[in-house]
């Protein structure tokens, strides 16, 4: 009987043995916080930063487990992060500025792109040379955004507006026609289809915006620990993206976007980096990731000029710089 005792003794400890372990293992591995970030488009190069920070485990390393929703026209991007149903948003500082002058509790903590890649685009044999050509033409474009009064005024001009589309081929089929798209984008797509084109960066008007991260006032201030570390992974991303070897985000990308091709991809990534919209310009103090709340009162006098401001606001409001690495603020 004894012996049985011992036996059995053994058995026990031999079967709980490994359930205490795996017991123990699943306390000792920490608790992921769930993220979720909603993005301006379909899957493309340029959110390739956070497709990279999710493919190399930069988000898991910092405690996140990451969820990158898709956008698309009428995605609702700030509504969506002001209501609590995505913690992050991508959006332009400028509209992000009118919006929180509206109400809307949010507020910008990192730069995805630090110069505006909106451009105009035009036929290769346009007379339309310059932003100030435009007078008394019509553009198409996405009626609503801040640089069209802007451009007005600042120009002194005046011209006809189409709704956008987000479609090419009446661009394609009308030599005339001048339409709002991304320097990113639209060339690719016009070089595809064997149309020369020129581009006219919108950011020549002088209202320059950036392309941010933002999220609730309510998540910035409950939770800092969790946007400091979303920041610092995506920044790192982006680093990792533009740096090094983009095939993991590439893969992501085009494993969730059934038009995106790996050569439109490649041609995306390369003009970020040349025309150094998401690093910037060093000799200005620009980097990866950073805002810069001079540039914000910037834009909050242009637009409080255009009138299009719901109430006074002031860039401390609206932008921070708490949650950007050290060497950045």
């Amino acid at each position: 009987m004894r012996g049985c005792v011992i036996f059995c003794g053994i058995v026990a400890l031999g079967l709980l043995g490994p359930g205490c372990a795996r017991s123990q293992d699943a306390k000792a591995r920490p608790t992921l916080r769930t993220v979720t970030l909603q993005t301006d488009w379909f899957p493309q190069a340029e959110h390739g930063g956070f497709y990279q920070a999710l493919a190399k485990g930069f988000y898991r390393e910092a405690g996140l487990a990451v969820e990158l929703l898709p956008g698309g026209p009428g995605a609702g991007i700030n509504l969506r992060v002001a209501k609590g149903q995505a913690d992050f948003g991508m959006n332009r500082s400028d509209d992000l500025i009118v919006a929180a002058s509206q109400g809307l509790p949010v507020v910008m903590v990192a730069a995805v792109l630090q110069h505006d890649s909106q451009v105009l685009l035009v036929h290769a044999a346009s007379p339309v040379k310059t932003l100030e050509d435009l007078a008394g033409r019509t553009v198409t474009a996405s009626i609503g955004m801040a640089w069209i009064p802007w451009l007005k005024k600042s120009r002194d001009i005046e011209f006809a507006l189409r709704p956008q589309t987000y479609g090419l081929a009446g661009f394609f089929s009308d030599p005339e026609a001048i339409q709002q798209g991304l320097v990113t984008n639209e060339p690719y797509l016009a070089r595809e289809k064997g149309v020369a084109i020129r581009t006219l960066p919108l950011r020549a008007a002088g209202l320059d915006v950036y392309h941010t991260i933002f999220c609730r006032r309510e998540l910035a201030r409950a939770e800092p620990e969790v946007v400091r570390a979303f920041v610092a992974a995506s920044i790192r991303g982006w680093q990792d993206y533009l740096e090094g070897d983009p095939a993991p985000a590439h893969a992501l990308i085009l494993d969730r976007n059934a038009h995106m091709t790996r050569a439109f991809l490649e041609f995306s990534r390369d003009e970020m980096r040349v025309r150094g919209l998401v690093r910037g310009e060093a000799a200005r103090g620009e980097a990866i990731g950073r805002i810069e709340l001079q540039r914000i009162r910037d834009q909050i006098d242009k637009l409080s000029q255009l009138k299009i401001l719901g109430a006074l606001l002031t860039a401390e409001s609206v932008a921070t710089t708490e949650f950007l690495p050290q060497a950045q603020h």
